[in-house]
C-alpha cells in the first residue's frame, strides 16, 4: 500500500510542478487535462502527505526518549506519541479507502428520472415527494437542478426528467436508481387501509463528446401538435417533437417548450444519456458477474427501497438498512442512507482486496 501512497505522492508533486510552466496557459485542454489529473488524486496524496508528517512527529518524540533528561521534556513526548498513535490506525483506513479503484463516472453529471410505477394516483404523488426529497437534499449538498420536463397527472406529478449538476453528483446518487415501494394510507382511502405503490427513479451519467458521440444519422426526428395543457401554443403549431435512435429503439418525445427547437434540445439530451447509460449499465452487469456482493447501480427492475408512512421507517434492502426517520428522510435528510450505501459499497471492495 505505502509504495502505491508514495508513487501518488511523487505524480502529485510532478503535476504540481507542471502547472508552473508558464507555457501551459497556452494550452487550455492540457491545461484542464493536468488539472483534472491532479484533482483526481489530491485527496489520496495530502491524506498520505499528513500520515507521513504525523509518523515523523512520533519518530522525533521516540527520539527525545532517547536522548533528552529533562523529565518535562520526556512527559510531553510521551504524551505526543500516545495522541499521535491513536490517529493512526484511522488514517491507515482511510488510506486504504482512497486507495479502492474509483469509478470514472463519480464526477459526472446526472440525468434523473422519477416515474410513476404501480399504485394509480398515489403513485404520481409519491413522485411528487420523491422530487421534494431530492431537491431538497440538492441544495444542502450544493447541487443545482433543472426541469427537462415534467408530465403532470390528475395527481401529482407522472414523470419528471431533471438534469443535476455539482461536484460528484453521480457518486452521491447513483445507488438511487431502483424501485422505490411507498406503504401508507392514501388521502383518497376512506376505511384508513395502507396501499402500497411504487416509483421508478433512473440515475443517468452525462456524456461527455468524448466518450459518446450521438450519430444524427441512427436518429430520426419526428415533429407534431402538442396536446394537454400547456398555453396557446398547444394544437396550433408543429413544436412538440419525437426522437427515435433507430438502432436501440430509444425513444424520447418533449412537448414542455413553445419552440421546436427547444424541444429538440432537450429531447436529445435525454436520450443520449438514456443510450450512454444503456452502455454504462451492461459494463456493469459484467462486473457484477464477477463481485455480486457489491450495491447495485444498474437493474432498474430492482426493488431497493420501502417507504413504511405508518411506522416512519425507511428500509434498503439492498443493505438490511432500517431508519426510523422517515419524515425527516422524505423532507431531503438522505446523507444518512447515501453514506450508508456508499460505506456499504466500499467495505465490499476492501474485503474483495483482502481475499
Amino acid at each position: 500500500m505505502f509504495d502505491k501512497l508514495e508513487e501518488v505522492v511523487k505524480k502529485y508533486d510532478q503535476l504540481t510542478e507542471k502547472l508552473g510552466d508558464p507555457s501551459l496557459y497556452e494550452n487550455p485542454d492540457q491545461l484542464t487535462a493536468i488539472n483534472k489529473e491532479r484533482s483526481n488524486i489530491e485527496e489520496v496524496a495530502l491524506a498520505y502527505i499528513e500520515y507521513k508528517k504525523i509518523k515523523d512527529n512520533i519518530s522525533q518524540s521516540q527520539e527525545i526518549l532517547k536522548t533528552e533528561k529533562d523529565p518535562d521534556l520526556i512527559e510531553m513526548a510521551k504524551e505526543e506519541i500516545s495522541e499521535f498513535e491513536k490517529v493512526i490506525p484511522g488514517l491507515e483506513d482511510e488510506l486504504k479507502v482512497l486507495l479502492l479503484p474509483k469509478d470514472p463516472l463519480d464526477n459526472k453529471n446526472i440525468m434523473l428520472e422519477i416515474r410513476a410505477g404501480a399504485g394509480g394516483d398515489e403513485a404520481s404523488i409519491f413522485v411528487s415527494d420523491l422530487w421534494r426529497m431530492y431537491r431538497n437534499y440538492f441544495s444542502s449538498a450544493g447541487f443545482s437542478q433543472e426541469i427537462i420536463s415534467c408530465s403532470e397527472g390528475d395527481e401529482g406529478v407522472k414523470e419528471v426528467i431533471l438534469s443535476v449538476t455539482g461536484e460528484k453528483v453521480y457518486s452521491k446518487l447513483k445507488y438511487e436508481s431502483g424501485v422505490h415501494r411507498v406503504q401508507r394510507v392514501p388521502t383518497t382511502e376512506t376505511q384508513g387501509r395502507v396501499h402500497t405503490s411504487t416509483v421508478t427513479v433512473a440515475v443517468m451519467p452525462e456524456a461527455d463528446e468524448v466518450e459518446f458521440n450521438l450519430n444524427m444519422n441512427d436518429v430520426r426526428v419526428d415533429v407534431y401538435r402538442a396536446s394537454g395543457s400547456g398555453g396557446q401554443h398547444v394544437n396550433t403549431t408543429d413544436s412538440a417533437v419525437r426522437v427515435t435512435h433507430l438502432p436501440t429503439n430509444t425513444v424520447v418525445a418533449i412537448q414542455d417548450e413553445k419552440s421546436q427547437i427547444k424541444n429538440k434540445d432537450k429531447a436529445l439530451k435525454i436520450l443520449k444519456a438514456r443510450i450512454f447509460d444503456k452502455m454504462v449499465q451492461e459494463a456493469k452487469a459484467e462486473e457484477a458477474a464477477a463481485r455480486k456482493s457489491q450495491v447495485g447501480t444498474g437493474d432498474r427492475s430492482e426493488r431497493i427501497r420501502t417507504y413504511n408512512f405508518p411506522q416512519g421507517r425507511l428500509t434498503d434492502h439492498r443493505i438490511g438498512l432500517t431508519l426510523y426517520s422517515l419524515d425527516k428522510i422524505i423532507e431531503g435528510e438522505i446523507s444518512p442512507v447515501v453514506d450508508a450505501l456508499i460505506a456499504f459499497n466500499q467495505a465490499q471492495l476492501l474485503k474483495g482486496q483482502e481475499e
